[in-house]
């Protein structure tokens, strides 16, 4: 039985894309559903690209039904993982997910977290404050902001010629590059 995973994104889909890639022609792994609070998301195209199905839901279907839960068990997922996902996910959500929904982040937490500090908006943030590394968290979602467990960082040097182009790109080279290789780490822990 192959494992299952569901992909939260709600933009562009990179880190999705490379998570697609990775296991395009896995045996034992399959991306079940991309899912999208956005319907103008570029992540349904890359989706689509891979003959993924894709589900775009609302504020209400997410955090006043169980709609999305009753999806993800109808599909037999085994791990949500959360791909540049704006949204709080729901107590509901992490209650029947537990210890199996992860989550990526632009910096080095626990500096940088919480609420509003997603892309560009954490970027400038570790700008303005003059930080000299830059990196990326990997970590279990909870249903708080970039609190749950860790699972991995990884860390840039930032120069001071810099600007907010640069360290985009190197934090983006660093998920690109470590995201789908502990999202099939973590995959391989889960029994089916």
């Amino acid at each position: 039985m192959k494992k299952r995973i569901a992909i939260f994104a709600s933009g562009s889909g990179s880190n999705a894309q490379k998570i697609m890639e990775l296991f395009k022609r896995s045996t034992e792994v399959e991306i079940a559903l991309v899912l999208t609070n956005n319907p103008d998301a570029y992540v349904l195209q890359r989706a689509d690209n891979f003959e993924i199905p894709s589900h775009i839901f609302d504020r209400k279907e997410f955090y006043e039904t169980d709609h999305i839960i009753e999806l993800l068990r109808n599909l037999d997922v085994d791990l949500i993982v959360l791909a540049g996902f704006l949204w709080l996910i729901p107590k509901n959500l992490v209650e029947n997910y537990p210890g199996r929904i992860i989550n990526i982040h632009p910096a080095i937490l626990p500096k940088f977290g919480g609420k509003g500090m997603y892309g560009d908006n954490v970027h400038k943030a570790v700008l303005a404050a003059g930080e000299t590394e830059g990196g990326i968290t990997i970590h279990y979602v909870n249903e708080n902001y970039d609190e749950g467990e860790y699972i991995y960082q990884a860390k840039y040097r930032i120069d001071k010629s810099d600007n907010l182009e640069m360290i985009k790109f190197k934090g983006q080279q660093l998920e690109h590059q470590h995201y789908p290789r502990i999202v099939e780490s973590i995959l391989k822990k889960i029994k089916k």
